[in-house]
């Protein structure tokens, strides 16, 4: 049985960014753990404001990325 963290809310998300379907996507200047980093995000009306939600956050300097055995990116 493989072993994965994608959720089915990842793959959804994932999905409708790639497809070209929608065009309310932005990248988005912000901070992941007070690291300077950069967002996917999908933006929404909502009344007369906009809903920001982030999808995926780029990788920071801090960030130890791994696999499912412990080894990190890059070994």
């Amino acid at each position: 049985m493989s072993q994965t963290n994608i959720t089915p809310e990842h793959r959804s998300a994932f999905e409708a960014l790639t497809s070209g379907d929608y065009s309310n996507f932005a990248l988005f200047s912000c901070f992941a753990d007070g690291a300077p980093a950069a967002a996917i995000c999908a933006v929404n009306r909502d009344g007369e404001d906009f809903t920001i939600r982030p999808l995926f956050v780029s990788v920071t300097d801090s960030m130890q990325l791994s696999d499912h055995d412990g080894r990190e990116a890059g070994q």
